[in-house]
């Protein structure tokens, strides 16, 4: 398979092996995450068609893009880029749930104390 580039440096074997590799981390964490190529797209403002391209390792991903979406798909960088594997065991909250949370963060307390109740209700209704 041959990588797309946009600039005029030769591609080699090397190289496409990293692309298609980080393209098939990206198709997993954004999977992971529940997210679609056209949300993450969205979000990077740019084409899903360019979007399956990085992921399916036949266009470079630009490095201006890695750290917006490693945050979007709850990875560092170096997790994205491969160099610092996450242990499977220890989880966070998702990206989607995170803005919910700082959304909550900003509400009057009250309003807090209402979803914390209704997610503690959620919550123990789930666990029986």
């Amino acid at each position: 398979m041959a990588v797309i580039t946009t600039n005029r440096t030769p591609v080699n074997s090397k190289d496409e092996r990293f692309f298609e590799t980080l393209g098939a981390r990206l198709a997993q964490a954004r999977k992971d995450q529940g997210l679609t190529q056209q949300q993450v797209a969205d979000r990077l403002g740019i084409a899903q068609q360019t979007f399956a391209h990085y992921e399916g390792g036949r266009l470079r991903l630009p490095a201006s893009m890695l750290p917006l979406l490693a945050q979007m798909l709850g990875l560092t960088v170096d997790e994205l880029l491969g160099l610092n594997v996450k242990p499977k065991g220890k989880r966070g909250p998702t990206p989607r749930l995170q803005q919910q949370i700082d959304r909550i963060s900003h509400l009057p307390k009250t309003k807090q104390f209402v979803v914390m109740e209704m997610l503690d209700a959620f919550i123990a209704q789930a666990n029986h």
